[in-house]
């Protein structure tokens, strides 16, 4: 059955189809424990899989302790595919057209504190090649919000030191422009002048490369990034995104309006934004719990 997905991952490559090699690789995992578990049931062919199978299978991710943002993705991916199958007439009828998806659960994302960024942001070595190119890439998403995939993607020509910010383009090919602060100018000024000329030995455009000259990769910095979290110390959950939402919560929390931030953080619509707002306003009770001299005392 793996040699559908094969086919399905390729179709998905196709001109006017191209999803990112990220994308890619979430369907291409997916689908390959959907079949291993459909196989296991005693099911060797796809025209064999029926929509209580996939009940079945979903409902097990659930039990697993699966997130139900983790279980709605698998059934996109299933919904995608066995619509190509049905499509191309590899099945009668699609199991999945009426799978319901579980209801995800809007939650706080958890920001590093401002002690925790400066000590993450000052773990890199900067007697070292690698680690002025770590302190350029920190800087960056600190001071611009941005995502993972966003920082990995940027060339050279999307840099504008002189001008003072950043041309960030995201997964759906739309641009922002995005302010740089002083320490991330600094930081991408050392780095383009005296490390990237050694590092980039093949003359591509890619912005950060790793020590073999190529373009860095999303699995690789989030070593790097785990790694100076290590060195500083830093106990809490850490994401590749940690440094997107403590950027977002450091700006609300020092008074910048809603709307601003989310033009710098690339949200749709402001609902995504104001969950830092409420995390801000949950911080700030706490502060005050613990400061204010009269909060804990019973009348």
């Amino acid at each position: 059955m793996n040699e559908y997905v094969t086919a399905f991952i390729g179709s998905l490559q196709t001109a006017g189809r191209r999803r990112s090699p990220l994308t890619l690789e979430s369907y291409e995992r997916d689908l390959t424990q959907l079949l291993a578990y459909v196989k296991a049931e005693g099911i060797e062919r796809v025209q064999d899989i029926q929509k209580h199978h996939l009940s079945y299978y979903f409902l097990r991710l659930k039990q697993q302790g699966r997130s139900s943002a983790t279980i709605s993705r698998q059934m996109v991916s299933a919904r995608a595919f066995f619509h190509y199958l049905l499509a191309g007439g590899s099945i009668a009828a699609d199991p999945a057209q009426h799978l319901e998806a579980p209801k995800q659960e809007k939650r706080v994302p958890e920001a590093l504190t401002l002690d925790e960024v400066e000590r993450l942001l000052a773990a890199p070595d900067r007697t070292s090649q690698a680690g002025m190119r770590d302190i350029a890439m920190l800087e960056l998403l600190y001071a611009t919000g941005m995502r993972v995939s966003e920082l990995i993607s940027l060339d050279l020509e999307h840099v504008q030191l002189m001008l003072g910010f950043i041309r960030c383009i995201d997964a759906k090919a739309k641009e922002r422009i995005i302010p740089l602060g002083g320490a991330a100018s600094e930081a991408l000024k050392a780095y383009l002048t005296d490390i990237r000329p050694r590092l980039a030995k093949d003359g591509g455009q890619a912005l950060f490369v790793n020590l073999q000259g190529s373009r860095m990769t999303r699995q690789g910095f989030w070593k790097i990034i785990k790694k100076h979290a290590r060195e500083a110390g830093i106990e809490s959950d850490l994401a590749p995104h940690s440094l997107r939402h403590a950027f977002a919560s450091h700006l609300l929390q020092n008074g910048a309006d809603l709307h601003s931030v989310q033009e710098m953080m690339g949200h749709a619509g402001l609902q995504t934004t104001q969950l830092y707002v409420q995390q801000t306003k949950t911080r700030i009770k706490d502060v005050y719990d613990l400061a204010h001299p009269r909060a804990k005392r019973q009348i």
